[in-house]
């Protein structure tokens, strides 16, 4: 794409981001819409507390974003675990969209650090230690 194509890309981000707020939003509002016993029929079919799924939807699409990068720094393929174990992936990304050290962990991402550090402060560390990973040679 040439700097024509996207002559402010800093505005083009922040414009993109306030449509994903305002998104997330018109979504939150559905689902306050929702009566008590539909959003609590939806919790117990994705089998989660009423009180979490309140939380996962607040947390909003992008909540569990940093455990896909997890795993790659880690080299544990994403698309394999989907397959072989889908339900540990869907568990892993309902403790990272809830966990309280999105910042620690981001920062770690960035800097190249995070397969040093995760295990002091990811939620998921003990499962993650638990996964076959291919052997470094």
């Amino acid at each position: 794409m040439t700097a024509q194509e996207h002559p402010f890309p800093r505005v083009e981000l922040l414009m993109n981001t306030f449509a994903d707020w305002l998104r997330h939003r018109r979504e939150l509002s559905e689902i306050r819409q929702m009566d008590t016993a539909d959003f609590d029929r939806i919790a117990g079919d994705l089998r989660v507390s009423p009180s979490v799924l309140d939380t996962l939807v607040r947390q909003g699409p992008h909540a569990a974003d940093e455990l896909p990068k997890m795993l790659k720094v880690l080299g544990i393929d994403e698309a394999d675990l989907a397959r072989t174990q889908p339900l540990v992936l869907r568990d892993m990304e309902r403790v990272c969209a809830l966990c309280a050290n999105k910042r620690e962990c981001d920062r770690d991402l960035a800097a190249g650090t995070a397969a040093e550090h995760y295990e002091g402060y990811c939620l998921n560390a003990p499962t993650i230690d638990s996964l076959e990973r291919p052997v470094k040679q």
